[in-house]
C-alpha cells in the first residue's frame, strides 16, 4: 500500500488495511514529464488525479490564443476537468504538467464501484469535493471583487513556495493580470 495514498485517505476517514489494499488496486500510479498532458481539450475525460509529486495546471485557451488558468495543483490536491469527468463529456480544459509529476489516477468506473463498495469513500470524496467547491467559489469572488495586489497576496498564501516553481507568465495568467503588472506586485 502506498504510504502517500494511505495517509491522504486517513486524513479524512478511518479505514482498515484490507480496505486500503482494495482501494489501492482501483488506482493507477502514473508518471508524467514536464509539459506532458494528463487531459487535452476536446477529449473524453475518464480519470481524476491525486497529485503525489510535481505541479500541474488546468487551463483553457480562448479564441485569441490567450491561456486562462483555472487551477494549479500540488501534492495532495485533486485535479481533472471535473465537469467533463462527472458528466462523462469531452473536456473544455487541458491539464498539463509544469514540472515532472507523479499522480494516482482513478477511472470513472472505479470511482463509482469504490463508493458503492465502501460508503466511507463516498464520504471522503464528498469532503474533497466540498473543499474544491469552496476554493473555486473563493477564486471567483476574488476575481470579481479584489484588486490585483489582493489577488497576488491571496495567491502567495494559497500556494506557498510556488513563486520559485512557476514561470511569471503562468502566475500572471492565473491572477488575470499582465506580466508587467505582476512584476510590479512581485518586486
Amino acid at each position: 500500500m502506498s504510504h502517500f495514498l494511505q495517509t491522504h485517505i486517513r486524513e479524512i476517514i478511518s479505514i482498515s488495511d484490507d480496505e486500503l489494499e482494495m482501494i489501492q488496486n482501483l488506482f493507477d500510479k502514473k508518471k508524467f514529464r514536464k509539459r506532458q498532458f494528463l487531459i487535452q481539450e476536446n477529449q473524453p475525460v475518464n480519470e481524476i488525479y491525486l497529485i503525489e509529486k510535481g505541479i500541474v495546471k488546468s487551463s483553457t485557451i480562448d479564441s485569441t490564443g490567450k491561456e486562462h488558468i483555472l487551477q494549479f495543483g500540488a501534492p495532495h490536491w485533486w485535479i481533472s476537468d471535473f465537469a467533463a469527468f462527472f458528466k462523462q463529456e469531452i473536456s473544455s480544459l487541458a491539464v498539463d504538467c509544469i514540472e515532472d509529476s507523479e499522480v494516482y489516477a482513478i477511472s470513472y468506473e472505479n470511482l463509482n464501484a469504490l463508493c458503492l463498495q465502501l460508503p466511507a469513500m463516498e464520504h471522503f470524496f464528498r469532503i474533497k469535493s466540498n473543499f474544491g467547491y469552496v476554493a473555486l467559489q473563493q477564486r471567483i469572488l476574488s476575481l470579481m471583487s479584489k484588486t490585483a495586489k489582493e489577488r497576488y497576496e491571496d495567491f502567495v498564501k494559497q500556494y506557498p513556495g510556488f513563486m520559485d516553481h512557476l514561470p511569471k507568465q503562468l502566475i500572471a495568467s492565473y491572477l488575470g493580470v499582465s506580466r508587467e503588472t505582476l512584476s510590479r506586485l512581485y518586486s
